[in-house]
């Protein structure tokens, strides 16, 4: 993590007086985790409280003081440019209720909440941090909570002018996701870059989102909420981001929320929204049947709105013939405890008019394992075109028996879905529906296995198919990885189900397809889980080469998606000895390759070349030219970190003359990033010895490649160390170039190297050589 210039500046007056952090953290009152973080570059965004105390612990005269101060905005100013300003492109809404009708109170609350939260924000010019509004929405199932929030968001959209935003937290689900992941997918939505989000620990994370929430004005829906610890993390601690939190639950556990409470509708709501939705004259014209309708769903808004869009269709019905239809419906549905008898009527009311084949699908859809699912699940599920899927959703949504999701998507309220599975086990065959649900587990895993191709490079793209057999295809290498991602939920739970009672061959084949995905999403919570299925189920079936395969991905998941790494080299070490054991070289390079790695990053070079150079090896026996490079290039790494310089040089001359017998030279595109890689690394040994020329060679041509591949920590430092290289060569206008390349990055390149290359632009001016002697 880059240090910022507030951090070296206390660290700097800090020494100066010969304090250590914990004696500055008794003279100011600031903790010494603080002030670590502060001088580690963890700290994200100081308060003026903080400054000041330091300011007094320090010491401080008038100008050192007013050096500080001025760093801390510069340091705050910064870390809100870090992250790109999100818009609502990224994560919008739902589609709201048209005829949304009531709750006038509850919007009257939460638009107070919203007035209260622009007062903080002028309170916080004045130095006090503001408090963010938090408001939770209770209330028993069917009682609008989602509806009402969402109402909110779209009726106050001009007071966000960062977006609105939705997660359902799916709290009543076996596995609802983790508030790490729910981090994840915010920071994602917000502009936050994958890779950087990947590489964080969970304690970064949060510090990053708090300080990312703190500088939105937008509003954040956190719907179905299961329980406190879901939602306890996510409340941001500053700023003027308003958050409403939907549950079944009050949620007493947290504390500093307002929380609001949905009963049932009053009577005259209750009519107002029959009304809205049967806007014939039908309910003015008979009152006391309107009544009875509502009596008998209870008073809840679903259930009034599936009776009410029922009776919208049937233009011939009174409504006193839909009060005694509700009345005398089949009421299987008491077990759900929804809040009144009448919740299961109204639904069973609309399901049975549907035409057969409607209901049909909506049975179907209920065998769905995530949370929200596209147009093509319900073409496999019930083995028909899209376009008529596409009918039959529509028609489903009109009839309130679907919601809708974000980005064109669709969901179940968890009521409707249970209904539908309790429809599925009385109304269909058994063969039958596990039939259905093997068909879209098959299309789920072929179109993961075709999206991971794509997305890998390892297929072409093209259009995608019209035919419900087939999995489904894709135009670019963004269009799979956007449908690995969006449609996560889902085929993880297919992976789950075929490991637990289907086929663990297939499992293993999907591990393989997805391993080369992991790097283009690294912030994902589960690639653990993926690999530790594909072990198991290749242990399953006998084959230790593809458990060994599996494991030391297992490994690499370990430590670059999770910081997990006393269990990546135990993992990494089990691959080793299966390997061993089956005699497979691959495997065996493979895993040695792997503990070289977590040797390295942990900084215990020895062993960690040694189990490198076994790696190099064994590939060459194995015959695996592609991975002996990719050894290669970790090794030049690793013997520069040693102290042996120069075999990090001979090494990487072994890789370029490797390529170069290779049928396509060294030019071949299938080896553009192994020669980067190797170029890039041997430059570090030339630079730390001195070498200017040679460095200046090998970094020359790379800084496109690197910026193309979203490498700009990579890319900052190859204009910078070359503007250097040329400067102490006599090249003051290329230096000059390079230096202002470095500017011209803004945000991208981090602060600390853009004050570097205005130095050296400094010294350029007037005559001096730049002064950096260490370079990583």
């Amino acid at each position: 993590m880059t240090v910022s210039s507030l951090g070296r500046l206390v660290r700097r007056l800090r020494l100066a007086r010969a304090l250590t952090i914990e004696q500055l953290a008794e003279a100011s009152g600031v903790s010494v985790r603080a002030i670590g973080d502060m001088e580690r570059g963890r700290s994200t965004k100081p308060r003026h409280g903080t400054v000041a105390a330091l300011m007094q612990g320090l010491r401080l005269g008038e100008a050192e003081a007013e050096e500080l101060f001025l760093a801390a905005r510069a340091d705050r100013s910064e870390k809100a440019a870090d992250v790109p300003a999100p818009t609502a492109h990224f994560a919008p809404l739902p589609r709201g209720i048209r005829d949304f009708v009531g709750r006038e109170d509850e919007l009257r609350v939460l638009g107070d909440l919203i007035e209260e939260g622009t007062r903080s924000g002028a309170v916080q010019s004045e130095g006090a941090p503001p408090l963010p509004p938090v408001a939770v929405v209770s209330g028993v199932p069917g009682s609008g909570k989602t509806t009402l929030a969402l109402r909110l968001a779209e009726e106050r959209r001009s007071d966000f002018p960062d977006g609105a935003f939705f997660i359902d937290l799916r709290g009543l689900e076996d596995r609802p996701p983790t508030p790490d992941e729910t981090v994840v997918r915010l920071l994602n939505a917000w502009g936050v870059d994958d890779a950087q989000v990947g590489r964080l620990t969970h304690e970064e994370r949060l510090a990053l989102y708090q300080s990312t929430a703190a500088g939105l004005r937008a509003v954040l829906v956190l719907d179905n909420a299961g329980h406190e610890t879901q939602v306890r993390a996510l409340l941001p601690a500053e700023g003027r981001m308003l958050v409403v939190v939907t549950s079944r639950r009050p949620l007493a556990g947290l504390s500093g929320v307002h929380r609001l409470e949905l009963g049932t509708l009053a009577g005259s709501e209750s009519n107002a929204l029959l009304r809205a939705v049967v806007a014939d004259g039908r309910v003015d014209a008979d009152p006391d049947a309107a009544a009875r309708v509502a009596g008998l769903c209870g008073h809840l808004p679903l259930a009034l709105r599936v009776a009410a869009n029922w009776a919208a269709t049937r233009s011939g019905w009174t409504l006193g013939r839909l009060a005694d239809r509700l009345a005398d419906e089949d009421r299987r549905m008491d077990a759900l405890s929804a809040g009144d008898l009448g919740v299961a009527s109204a639904f069973h009311l609309s399901y049975s008019r549907l035409a057969p084949e409607t209901a049909r699908v909506f049975r179907l859809l209920s065998l769905i394992p995530g949370g929200d699912f596209s147009i093509p699940y319900a073409a496999v599920l019930a083995e028909t075109s899209v376009v008529e899927a596409e009918d039959t959703l529509e028609e489903l949504l009109e009839a309130g028996l679907l919601m809708t999701s974000v980005g064109d998507r669709y969901r179940f309220h968890d009521l409707l879905r249970l209904y539908g599975r309790a429809r599925n086990r009385d109304t269909d065959n058994e063969a039958v529906s596990v039939a259905a649900a093997a068909r879209l587990r098959g299309w789920l895993l072929d179109t993961v296995a075709a999206a991971a191709q794509v997305a890998t490079g390892e297929a072409e793209a093209r259009e995608g198919s019209a035919s419900t057999a087939s999995p489904q295809h894709f135009r670019t290498r963004e269009q799979a990885l956007e449908w690995l991602r969006a449609e996560s939920d889902n085929w993880l739970s297919a992976l789950r189900q075929e490991a637990e009672q289907q086929d663990p061959g297939r499992v293993v084949v999907i591990a393989f397809a997805v391993e080369g995905v992991c790097n283009s999403w690294i912030s994902w919570g589960h690639w653990s889980e993926v690999f530790a299925l594909g072990a198991r189920s290749a242990e399953a079936t006998g084959d230790p080469d593809s458990q060994a395969g599996c494991l030391s991905m297992l490994a690499w998941v370990y430590w670059q998606c999770h910081r997990r790494h006393e269990e990546a080299l135990e993992t990494a070490t089990s691959a080793l000895a299966i390997a061993s054991a089956c005699g497979s070289l691959g495997r065996q390079a493979e895993a040695y390759m792997y503990l070289g790695w977590l040797r390295d990053v942990v900084n215990d070079v020895v062993p960690a070349v040694e189990d490198i150079a076994q790696a190099m090896d064994l590939f060459l026996r194995a015959g695996d030219t592609r991975r002996y490079l990719q050894a290669a290039n970790m090794n030049i790494t690793v013997l520069r970190k040693a102290g042996r310089g120069q075999e990090a040089v001979e090494t990487h001359h072994a890789v370029m003359g490797s390529l170069a017998q290779l049928p396509g030279g060294i030019d071949d595109p299938r080896y553009a990033v192994t020669v980067r890689i190797s170029r890039y690394h041997v430059a570090f040994v030339y630079l730390n010895e001195g070498r200017w020329e040679e460095a200046a060679e090998v970094l020359t041509g790379l800084e496109q490649s690197y910026a193309d591949s979203g490498f700009h920590l990579a890319t900052t430092k190859i204009y910078l160390y070359r503007g250097h290289c040329l400067a102490h060569l006599g090249r003051e206008a290329e230096a000059e170039g390079d230096y202002r390349a470095v500017l011209g990055l803004g945000d991208s390149a981090p602060v600390d190297l853009r004050e570097e290359a205005r130095a050296g632009l400094a010294g350029l001016s007037a005559g001096a050589l730049p002064s950096r002697t260490a370079f990583e």
